[in-house]
């Protein structure tokens, strides 16, 4: 489980007046130290251990560093650039940087991009890229123009891919996006253009990237408030040629659409990503992790001080602006686990580990120095064959199934989903699940006869669903009142909104008792209610309630007196289940989901009074039974907890007390309800009594090694 710890303020005034952000806060040397560069003329290296800076390097007045400092892993170096062209070179003794290494280039300098294991690169605004060793050999070289003109360089970062340098940048003209890969190995460049969805008009705030074998992952925050994945390949088909990319939905509305500034996202590993933004349009900004595969949200904090949308990740470190305040968040995530959730353990190691020997076979007539032409027909060769074999077991079935839902009829969609789902899971699995189901929904959209039921509950079932991945699934099957499909996604999606809770027991409250029994619902969450608890009983069950204490006070008596004088009728009305099993396995499927107090108690005020009424008496029944047992369990597969039936009473009673109150038909109900608290509260008085007692035998037990082997003790408990 993904879990943000406390936060520590590394400065308290790391921005100057007027600043909005830093240039970057980059890895030193040491793993427990990071260069910290403002939007200015400074530079601070701080140890996050000690939480104080270790040095401070600044420009001269009428200078500006214009990309932040980074180390050079190989020398222990730091290296900076001012004024767009001016580079400098220092380490720790030194102490004015007009003093340290100066090289002046030929051309603007975008960014310096190092990473441990080969030299630091430096990206020109052009598009070049040179190496930092080659560059200072001929400071003065000619640099060539690789992007086009108007065309402005966005984000760009750094990998190392099977030991080889991969170098990706982003560009944006015009509202068009373009993104360059550069492999230093074999010295290509390929271009690609991003294209978006058909219904997508945003405007991209913030980039982020992970690399695996074969792709690199470009994440992308947008001003709709959604997150978008492109999957952009290490080594293209055809590299002279501009190819296009469509980038897919990955994540709906993490932040608020309204947002324009404050946003920004990164990757933490290769399951969770961390978010900045406001959740929804009045909310303040917060950090939020959301888990991709689950598609979920794991864990959030809230930032009161709002942020400027820069977000930095290292080792188990988040650092972020908070305020003025650079702020650091330790982060901590049990990978193993979730990959274990997912029955996905054999991925939570290394992806670029164990693949290298084929890579480098795939590589060897080019490393040989074999002929030119020979060698790049070879690599054609093997990576179409590559491609076929990888590929031709798992996308025909995903395409066919795409293609068949866009124009078949359910019963034909019905078909090829089970038979999709009976082959082997494939690598692209959740993906083809998810395009599935969102395929269908939109169909459902276009078409309002076209209602695949049967479908939309086996993709529910497959556990790869959430509520954030297809929150138009509820949103249909609450017009449809499809009781079925609610109860399974109640069960299945962790991630409903409270919202949407409500609306379910809207409707699992009013529907008629002729058609649920129509309707085909899970049942395991339900005992067998025909033997229900009689009026002997029920004088039984009092006694137990009281745990073996009657209260004398004239409330009870009161309650009492009133209790016999009502007819014997509403008697077994009380104790004998209020609802019918059915609807019984519904609102049990209500008391099983997840929700947030806060958040629940405004929806259920709009909920009528006397649905609340038949819920609390169903409520109530439900704890009578639990307290047959001596265990207080209900009987059956998954019943509800006896802490979960306590909690909703307590939600329904503080959002509807003074509604519910003012009704004749819920009257027996609440004093039944005050007697329960009064006698609980009995109980408890008396077990206070005698911890005391326990503590005093807890004292005497402990001297007994003061006496001797024999010793008569007289106990005397008032």
């Amino acid at each position: 489980m993904a879990s943000l710890e406390e936060e520590f303020t590394l400065s308290s005034a790391v921005l100057s007046a007027g600043s909005e952000g830093l240039l970057g806060v980059e890895q030193s040397s040491k793993t427990d130290q990071f260069l910290v560069t403002d939007n200015g003329r400074t530079v601070i290296l701080y140890k996050v251990s000690d939480q104080k800076p270790l040095g401070s390097w600044s420009v001269k007045q009428g200078q500006i560093i214009t990309c932040p400092a980074v180390c050079n892993f190989q020398t222990g170096e730091y290296i900076v650039v001012h004024d767009n062209k001016v580079l400098r070179i220092w380490n720790n003794e030194d102490v004015n940087l007009d003093k340290v290494f100066k090289a002046t280039l030929s051309a603007e300098v975008y960014r310096i991009l190092s990473v441990q294991g080969t030299e630091p690169l430096v990206l020109f605004k052009e598009g070049a890229v040179r190496g930092l060793e080659a560059l200072l050999a001929e400071p003065q070289q000619k640099i060539e123009t690789v992007i086009s003109d108007e065309e402005v360089i966005k984000w760009t970062k750094f990998f190392i891919v099977f030991r080889h340098p991969v170098l990706i940048f982003i560009t944006e003209k015009h509202g068009n996006y373009f993104a360059y890969v550069q492999m230093f190995n074999s010295r290509v460049l390929s271009k690609y253009t991003l294209l978006f969805g058909q219904d997508e008009n945003s405007i991209i705030e913030s980039f982020t990237a992970s690399v695996d074998r074969k792709f690199i992952s470009l994440m992308s925050l947008s001003t709709d408030g959604c997150i978008y994945e492109t999957l952009i390949p290490i080594r293209p088909t055809d590299p002279e040629k501009n190819q296009s990319l469509v980038r897919s939905l990955l994540f709906k509305a993490v932040v608020s659409g309204n947002t324009r500034h404050g946003v920004g996202v990164t990757v933490l590993d290769q399951d969770h990503i961390a978010v900045l933004g406001s959740p929804l349009a009045a909310s303040k900004e917060c950090l939020s992790v959301w888990n991709i595969k689950f598609q979920t949200l794991q864990t959030s904090k809230e930032l009161p001080q709002g942020t400027s949308g820069q977000l930095w990740y290292y080792g188990e470190n988040l650092f972020m602006l908070h305020g003025r305040s650079l702020t650091v968040i330790p982060y901590k995530c049990e990978v193993s686990s979730l990959a274990s959730a997912l029955g996905k353990l054999k991925h939570s190691q290394d992806p670029g580990t164990h693949v290298v020997p084929h890579f480098v076979n795939w590589e060897t007539p080019q490393e040989c120095g074999l002929g030119a032409q020979n060698s790049e027909q070879s690599r054609r060769i093997l990576r179409r064959r590559k491609i076929e074999v990888s590929l031709q077991p798992e996308v025909p079935p995903s395409k066919q199934l795409l293609s068949t839902i866009m124009k078949d009829s359910e019963k034909h969609i019905e078909v090829e989903l089970r038979k999709f789902l009976a082959i082997k899971q494939t690598p692209d699995f959740h993906t083809v699940i998810g395009d599935t189901v969102t395929g269908l929904l939109e169909r459902c959209k276009a078409e309002p006869s076209f209602y695949p039921r049967n479908c939309l509950m086996q993709l529910t079932q497959t556990h790869v669903l959430s509520y954030s991945l297809c929150p138009y699934l509820m949103e249909i099957a609450l017009q449809k009142k499809d009781v079925q499909l609610l109860q399974l996604c109640l069960q299945h999606f962790p991630d409903i909104p409270e919202l949407v809770t409500c609306a379910c027991l809207k409707i699992f409250l009013s529907i008629a008792d002729d058609s649920l029994q129509e309707t085909d619902v899970n049942m395991e969450s339900v005992f067998d209610c025909s033997n229900s608890v009689h009026d002997e009983k029920m004088e039984e069950q009092t006694g137990i309630l009281q745990n073996g204490f009657n209260p004398v006070e004239d409330e009870c008596n009161k309650c009492d007196q009133e209790l016999n004088e009502e007819p014997q009728a509403k008697t077994k009305e009380t104790t004998s289940c209020p609802v019918i099993p059915k609807r019984a396995a519904l609102l049990n499927a209500i008391l099983h989901s997840a929700y947030s107090e806060t958040f629940l108690l405004p929806h259920l005020k709009d909920i009528p009074a006397q649905h609340i009424t038949l819920f609390l008496k169903y409520l109530y029944f439900l704890y009578l039974k639990c307290s047959e047992n001596a265990t207080l369990t209900l009987p059956g597969i998954h019943p509800p907890t006896l802490n979960q039936i306590m909690d909703w009473i307590c939600l329904l009673l503080d959002a509807n007390f003074t509604v519910v109150v003012m009704m004749p038909e819920a009257k027996r109900l609440l004093i039944n309800l005050y007697k329960l608290v009064k006698s609980q509260i009995s109980v408890y008085s008396e077990l206070n009594k005698i911890e005391v007692s326990f503590r005093e035998l807890q004292k005497l037990n402990q001297e007994k090694n003061n006496r001797g082997l024999y010793s008569i003790e007289v106990l005397e408990l008032f």
